[in-house]
């Protein structure tokens, strides 16, 4: 196979989405290219003072001069840009022969209330990547749904390849850093802002006082945490609920195997890669029926039709019931076994090859 890129200049930001899906992507696809004893595909990583990554043979580190100069697009036959507002750095002037692969992970800004300019502007981002792009990848069919509403692919072919699970089971046994729940706990992961909704579940703990909340993620949005914050204090369960921020992956970890239920009560998601990582523990999962999550979650998800207060109580307590009550572990965990990284890969490859012949 000739010289694949990965443009991976959004794994500067190390506690985000996107890290882990270029490093899992990147690391896979690799591996599948040595097994078949083709050159592997290089990683174009942010400046290494940006990085927490070791270096391998495949990492291109950016350079500032590569802005004037880039060697490495001599021999490229395809760029892959793995982000809808991210970039495209190949002239297709200069570099006729190299082939662009966009993934799109969402449409979000559609889903989430934002006036009307807003959803433009990022709309016509969006368009201007699709426009010099050879392929189009969602990362849902919920996605693929989104775009071909709302953008003109022309003759470009579009895939939906879902991403892969993030397997979590490594030091599970030790206990987290950040803080150790006393009893039983809910557990919610993700930014901590308007869309991901989390405020919704405080409820719970009004009807479960022997419950903590945990919610693990960068606080993206703090007059959002403050609002929470605020509401659980008015409510007397303030010192139930914990927003822990960022935690190591051994401490994410940790939480996943020992909650009580996993929630996830987002307003917008292109996946919804922490629903499947609580999956593999065989955890109950609470998802709202919004975007991409009933897709993701299917049949072994719990759902909340709405959020009044007492509708997710009692989608809550009549879910666990069941879960409680009827074998649904294996289900759950077969459930998020249907993603994969090798399968993953073995798309991308595909759709690389596809470029090339």
């Amino acid at each position: 196979m000739s010289h694949i890129l990965l443009d991976c200049n959004l794994m500067k930001y190390s506690h985000s989405g996107l890290y882990h899906y270029c490093q899992h992507l990147g690391n896979h696809i690799n591996r599948l290219l040595a097994a078949e004893n083709q050159p592997l595909m290089q990683m174009y990583l942010p400046p290494r003072r940006k990085l927490k990554l070791d270096a391998e043979p495949h990492h291109l580190v950016e350079e500032r001069w590569h802005k004037l100069f880039r060697p490495f697009l001599k021999d490229c036959r395809v760029w892959h840009a793995p982000f809808q507002s991210g970039r495209i750095l190949p002239d297709k002037k200069r570099y006729p022969n190299i082939k662009v692969v966009l993934t799109i992970h969402d449409l979000n800004v559609l889903h989430e209330g934002k006036p009307k300019d807003v959803q433009q502007k990022s709309l016509a981002q969006t368009q201007s990547l699709i426009d010099q792009s050879d392929a189009i990848v969602c990362i849902s069919e919920f996605t693929k749904s989104d775009v071909l509403t709302h953008c003109d692919v022309g003759n470009s072919p579009i895939h939906v390849i879902y991403n892969g699970l993030n397997k979590v089971d490594e030091q599970v046994g030790r206990e987290p850093l950040s803080y150790k729940p006393a009893g039983e706990f809910l557990l919610g992961i993700g930014y901590q802002n308007q869309k991901k909704n989390f405020h919704v579940l405080l409820p719970l703990l009004e009807s479960n006082p022997d419950l903590e909340l945990m919610l693990v993620g960068h606080h993206d949005d703090p007059a959002y945490v403050n609002q929470m914050r605020q509401l659980a204090q008015s409510k007397g369960i303030d010192k139930r609920l914990h927003l822990l921020g960022t935690v190591s992956e051994a401490d994410k970890a940790w939480y996943l195997s020992h909650c009580k239920a996993f929630l996830h009560p987002s307003l917008a998601e292109g996946f919804g890669l922490p629903v499947i990582e609580a999956m593999q523990f065989g955890k109950p999962v609470f998802l709202s029926t919004a975007t991409s999550l009933p897709e993701i979650g299917g049949d072994a998800a719990f759902y909340f039709p709405s959020f009044e207060p007492e509708v997710v109580q009692a989608v809550y307590a009549e879910g666990m019931k069941t879960y409680e009550r009827t074998p649904r572990t294996e289900a759950i965990i077969q459930n998020a076994a249907r993603f994969t990284w090798e399968e993953s890969a073995r798309q991308y490859v595909s759709v690389y090859q596809s470029l090339m012949s």
